[in-house]
């Protein structure tokens, strides 16, 4: 049975949201991220799932893309419609895992902090999602944590723990360390561009 310790339940991340115990919460656009959106040709659909506070939103509509911004606790959704203002709307209460998003597949989905959150036995059902709800040829785009740690949330990935699930239906387009990691992560995190393949 979930219960607040439990970080595969809502009420773990209710908590700290509610109590402001966020070292994970950047405050902003990440500057990959917006040099990377500066870059991109724009349009499209965009999905950043376990959004926290959701500040990327802004980042993508200003790019042109459609977004859609998913977290399950219901703290989370609530700090993002306050950080968002007239984008609040994009933000949907929900699991990632069990959303229903229609016929929608994305050319984009954002990684930041979400991956990291779950406990480790979810890192199959993950990338089977984020391969389901992509495009063929649509990216995988963001800051994974690599930490051999065994504690956490945040747990991070062993080296070539990503590599090894997404291989057979992903190329890694682009790789490197981060350069405006949060303190938590710092040192520890890369930004990365997966590609999904047909």
């Amino acid at each position: 049975m979930a219960t607040v310790n439990d970080p595969s339940a809502p009420e773990f991340w209710d908590i700290r949201f509610r109590e402001g115990r966020v070292p994970w919460d950047a405050g902003g656009v990440p500057h990959e991220l917006a040099e990377y959106l500066a870059g991109a040709s724009g349009g499209g659909r965009a999905l950043i799932p376990g959004c926290g506070a959701a500040y990327e939103v802004a980042a993508f509509h200003e790019a042109g893309y459609e977004v859609i911004a998913i977290d399950f606790s219901p703290a989370a959704v609530a700090a993002a419609a306050r950080a968002l203002g007239p984008l609040q709307g994009t933000v949907r209460l929900g699991d990632f895992f069990q959303y229903d998003f229609g016929m929608v597949r994305f050319d984009i989905i954002y990684e930041r902090a979400f991956l990291c959150s779950l406990p480790r036995r979810f890192r199959p059902d993950y990338c089977a999602r984020v391969f389901d709800l992509l495009r063929p040829g649509g990216l995988l785009i963001g800051f994974f944590f690599y930490d051999p740690g065994e504690s956490g949330p945040p747990f991070g990935l062993g080296q070539g723990e990503l590599h090894d699930l997404l291989k057979e239906r992903f190329l890694l387009a682009a790789d490197e360390e981060a350069r405006s990691s949060v303190s938590v992560f710092a040192g520890r995190e890369r930004w990365q561009v997966w590609r999904r393949l047909d």
